[in-house]
């Protein structure tokens, strides 16, 4: 298996050269080749393998597809040591939970952190350490996160060998749980770094540096954002998993739900459904930060500035630059990686927007790809999470209630959705008192955590600086 560029980069390269690198070296994404298809009896067979063997070897079928230069005996370990019900909560990994008729909530909040993005981070921190140790390297992460993926990756990476974690969020915009997980943590090889920004800004200085190919080779600068191709593809498995739970038998279909902010989480359902897994729809949901909704509703992809950035109650969604994004169109438009790279090096960077909409391709977004998208405000959040609550006992957070309540706006009669669930409660509990006048259950080992300690950096949204922070802590 091969991985390419989205915009054109002549090099072709393997699953742990990737792994390590994040951004391709012309600024594109990673993709592979081409998607591998999945037949029907290979379906029969990964059911029987989900049903007998559990989500593990799930994982490990899927990922064997797409990863050929790490021998099997030692991906399948990984994958076994990965995805545990002492890591997860539960021996399904990824349960499902009944709502009404025809709607069902895809729990992926009970890993470490409580948040859907450990399904991916805790197996990339082993690839991580695993790949390292076999090259006798070191590699320094350098992520942006709005709100989960910084505790997931550095839950993920804390006393890993020859890893180090240089994490940068906005700073004062994310929950007090959410920075109180990340600032709380004292691990030598853990650096949190808050930029006076929003979340795009920090996202734009990972690409800065990522892009500074002399110095991201000097110090070994890797990502685990969903840039990264690796995460992504951990995330492949859990639509797979659902929709086996969901299912009897392969003649069914089963469309998905997805919170989506910078499109990694629905990117992977592209994916999975690339593949030949039998889903009906790809139900995209935004906040009031509505970029992906404006796309699939218009064709137009407008990238918001900083003070039009909304901060709202679902956090980890307040982004307008959807980063993984680009893989996505790079399909729409037939691999065309020049046109790619017009769009999003060129006119994202002169203009701020480009437009698809009078593009006969577009309309393939949903005729071919399956993408609807709606969008959620904070009264509708409070009202889905009071309702939900209320008629069938189930307590979600507020990204979730985002993902039920489009759901239930753009259900169709007989439709069988599956909501993403992205995580708990207790990370918006502000929130959560709103709707519904009580605390969210807080895990005991979460206890007094906004009371611990914190170590954290705040400085501009200036890449010079962080890259300068980063040399102080690296030796060459």
């Amino acid at each position: 298996m091969l991985y390419l560029s989205t915009r054109g980069h002549s090099d072709r390269k393997r699953f742990c050269e990737i792994l390590l690198e994040g951004l391709a070296p012309d600024g594109g994404l990673y993709l592979p080749e081409a998607y591998p298809r999945v037949d029907a009896a290979t379906l029969t067979r990964w059911r029987s393998v989900l049903a007998e063997q559990g989500y593990a070897a799930l994982a490990f079928e899927v990922l064997s597809l797409y990863i050929d230069d790490i021998p099997a005996a030692d991906l399948k370990a990984l994958c076994a040591k990965t995805y545990t019900a002492d890591v997860f909560g539960t021996k399904e990994i990824v349960p499902l939970t009944a709502l009404e008729a025809g709607l069902q909530l895809e729990a992926l909040s009970n890993g470490p952190t409580l948040a859907f993005k450990d399904m991916a981070m805790q197996l990339l921190g082993h690839l991580f350490e695993y790949e390292l140790a076999r090259r006798g390297e070191q590699l320094n992460i350098l992520g942006a996160t709005s709100g989960d993926t910084g505790s997931a990756a550095e839950y993920a990476m804390r006393g890993k060998q020859g890893v180090r974690v240089f994490m940068l969020s906005p700073h004062g915009r994310m929950s007090p749980f959410q920075q109180a997980q990340m600032f709380s943590l004292m691990d030598a090889n853990i650096h949190n770094i808050a930029i006076e920004g929003v979340f795009d800004d920090c996202q734009d200085i990972v690409k800065a540096v990522s892009n500074d190919l002399d110095f991201k080779r000097k110090y070994k600068i890797g990502t685990v954002n969903s840039i990264n191709w690796a995460r992504l593809l951990a995330q492949v498995v859990y639509y797979f998993a659902g929709y086996f739970y969901a299912t009897k038998s392969n003649d069914e279909k089963v469309s998905f739900a997805v919170p989506s902010g910078n499109f990694g989480n629905v990117c992977a359902g592209h994916v999975a459904r690339q593949m030949g897994l039998p889903i009906g729809r790809l139900i995209v949901a935004t906040n009031e930060n509505d970029v992906l909704d404006e796309f699939f509703r218009t064709g137009t992809y407008r990238v918001r500035g900083s003070a039009d950035t909304y901060e709202t109650s679902s956090p980890s969604m307040d982004i307008s630059k959807a980063s993984n994004f680009e893989r996505f169109v790079f399909d729409l438009l037939g691999h065309d990686a020049a046109r790619t790279k017009r769009l999003f090096d060129d006119e994202l960077r002169l203009h701020g927007r480009f437009d698809l909409g009078a593009d006969p391709l577009f309309e393939q977004a949903a005729s071919r790809y399956g993408f609807v998208s709606g969008k959620s405000t904070h009264a509708h959040r409070l009202a889905t999470i009071k309702a939900t609550f209320e008629q069938h006992g189930v307590m979600i957070d507020t990204h979730t209630a985002d993902g039920v309540k489009v759901a239930r706006e753009l259900r169709q009669p007989g439709e069988r959705v599956l909501v993403l669930e992205t995580a708990l409660p207790i990370k918006f509990a502000e929130t959560i008192r709103e709707a519904l006048g009580r605390d969210p259950q807080r895990p005991a080992k979460f206890d007094g955590i906004e009371a611990l300690p914190k170590r954290v950096q705040v400085m501009g949204a200036d890449a010079v600086a962080v890259k300068r922070y980063i040399t102080d802590h690296c030796p060459v």
